[in-house]
């Protein structure tokens, strides 16, 4: 998904990778190495590494934004990095901003637990199942969505972690299966 200003957007479910604790910092995953998303992309080891070192060398930072607008940055991302699993964000909603009170409601609700990537593709090639293989992006901004491309990078509530979510994406991912198979029937 590109928008006007030619930025492509991955999703990413929030919870199972992702939790938010009582001071409204949020840490964990928004984008996992080697998974296929629902637009058939796969991000590749390494893919944000560039994008990581210039934005440090250059002094600027990865926004935080609200649904991929601009115009709502909702808090900051302190920490952003690769490692061997995907891409690695830990940040505070800011309490001062409206949008990220409501923002924290929701995610408390499970109303809102999807994590998108908003990125320019710098490098891709195709796999050898035919999908697009994303070897380096630039990384402009993770939003806090309600729709997530990625079903694996999800805001959890208190005290979710990975360990304790993982029979949900294995029950996510039978679902998927299940909804695949009935759609080519």
């Amino acid at each position: 998904m590109q928008d006007q200003w030619g930025l492509e957007h991955k999703f990413c479910r929030l919870g199972e990778e992702i939790s938010v604790s009582e001071n409204a910092v949020i840490e964990g995953y928004a984008s996992l190495f080697g998974s296929r998303d629902r637009g058939g992309d796969v991000v590749a080891k390494g893919a944000y590494g560039a994008s990581l070192t210039k934005l440090g060398k250059e002094g600027r930072a990865v926004k935080m934004l609200w649904q991929h607008d601009p115009a709502q940055p909702i808090g900051v991302w302190d920490e952003v990095r690769e490692d061997g699993k995907g891409l690695y964000v830990k940040g505070r909603l800011l309490d001062g901003v409206e949008r990220a009170r409501e923002a924290a409601a929701l995610i408390a609700a499970g109303a809102i637990d999807g994590l998108s990537i908003g990125y320019r593709t710098v490098k891709a090639t195709k796999n050898d199942k035919g999908q697009r293989l994303l070897m380096e992006l630039e990384l402009w901004e993770v939003s806090l969505v309600t729709f997530p491309m990625l079903p694996s990078a999800r805001v959890g509530a208190k005290g979710e972690t990975p360990e304790t979510d993982q029979t949900l994406r294995e029950l996510a991912a039978a679902f998927e299966g299940a909804r695949r198979e009935m759609a080519q029937s």
